[in-house]
């Protein structure tokens, strides 16, 4: 899939490792590891769900959603401190993202880099053929998969090479739909859907990538004194027939409305029709028996596991 759509920016300086301690709620990446980085507003609630990859040579990058990159930069100087240089890099970087269990096996026709020793939630460069590119292992499709980021002069013939690579492993090229579909069967939110300002992480399950111990970030003391939330995110199998849920469809107990969808869809591995929704805690339990309506139309739905699709997370750590 081409991830020319997420935002790049680029944080260094002598300061960049103390001021993203301040301005993300997660622990900031060792060299050549890769966080989820969630980030929070003065009054705890969230400001972005950002990924922050430690390169190792002292640039940091964090990693977004496209269309809010005029949203993030107004964030990050607001923020910013002396010592700190960010730049956004988004029309300059462009990239792919291998997903499927041949991917390894694809990369290892291009490269003298030992791939295998670099595991789920770490970052590399390499040489791929003739280009140099910045490789993450993470996966948005809960397959073992790997984003590839390269010059954007330089993606179009990028694109050609690995096709060419995959052409005897029966490589295909897949769009946004199709990683929206495997998201959803592995339970992984995106902003806008599952993540928005109006949101704590709490409702959310960020809270677990939250790390509690540093001293301070931005939005940590009301985060901590917040109120338990009284929704939380929970997976639904809908028995839909002529129509998915997209979201933002009420889910009922009886007669009563007891939370909303957040996004659905088909989940074509399981062939299953799922939607994630907030809740009401006491019936975001597994098993609990609801009833979503789409387009008008009372559909059946149950609570399940928020991750139907490999549960264990197997396939993506191969």
């Amino acid at each position: 899939m081409d991830i020319t759509g997420y935002s790049r920016y680029e944080i260094k300086g002598s300061n960049a490792k103390s001021w993203l301690d301040y301005l993300l709620a997660c622990k900031t990446p060792e060299p050549g590891k890769v966080k989820l980085a969630p980030m929070l507003a003065e009054d705890g609630r969230l400001k972005g769900d950002l990924t922050c990859l430690n390169w190792g040579d002292g640039t940091y990058w964090l990693m977004g959603s496209y269309y809010l990159r005029g949203f993030h930069m107004r964030w990050f100087n607001d923020h910013l401190q002396d010592g700190v240089e960010v730049n956004d890099l988004s029309e300059a970087v462009g990239g792919f993202t291998l997903s499927g269990p041949n991917s390894r096996k694809i990369l290892n026709q291009l490269t003298k880099v030992d791939i295998e020793q670099h595991k789920m939630m770490s970052c590399f460069k390499a040489e791929l053929g003739m280009f140099n590119v910045r490789l993450a292992r993470m996966s948005l499709s809960g397959e073992l998969a790997y984003e590839i980021n390269c010059q954007s002069s330089e993606h179009a013939a990028l694109r050609r090479t690995l096709l060419a690579a995959g052409e005897n492993f029966g490589i295909k090229e897949i769009g946004s739909n199709a990683v929206l579909s495997m998201r959803l069967e592995k339970g992984i939110g995106i902003w806008s859907r599952e993540f928005t300002q109006s949101y704590t992480p709490g409702m959310t399950g960020l809270d677990r990538w939250i790390d509690w111990s540093k001293a301070d970030f931005i939005g940590k003391d009301a985060a901590l004194n917040a109120k338990t939330s009284s929704r939380v995110l929970a997976m639904l199998e809908v028995d839909a027939n002529d129509s998915d849920s997209h979201g933002f469809e009420p889910v009922f107990k009886n007669d009563r409305v007891v939370g909303m969808t957040t996004s659905g869809g088909y989940g074509h591995r399981l062939k299953k029709s799922f939607a994630i929704a907030l809740i009401d805690r006491p019936h975001a339990v597994e098993g609990q028996q609801l009833t979503v309506h789409i387009v008008g139309k009372a559909q059946s739905a149950v609570v399940v596991g928020l991750s139907p699709y490999d549960s264990s997370g197997n396939k993506m750590r191969l």
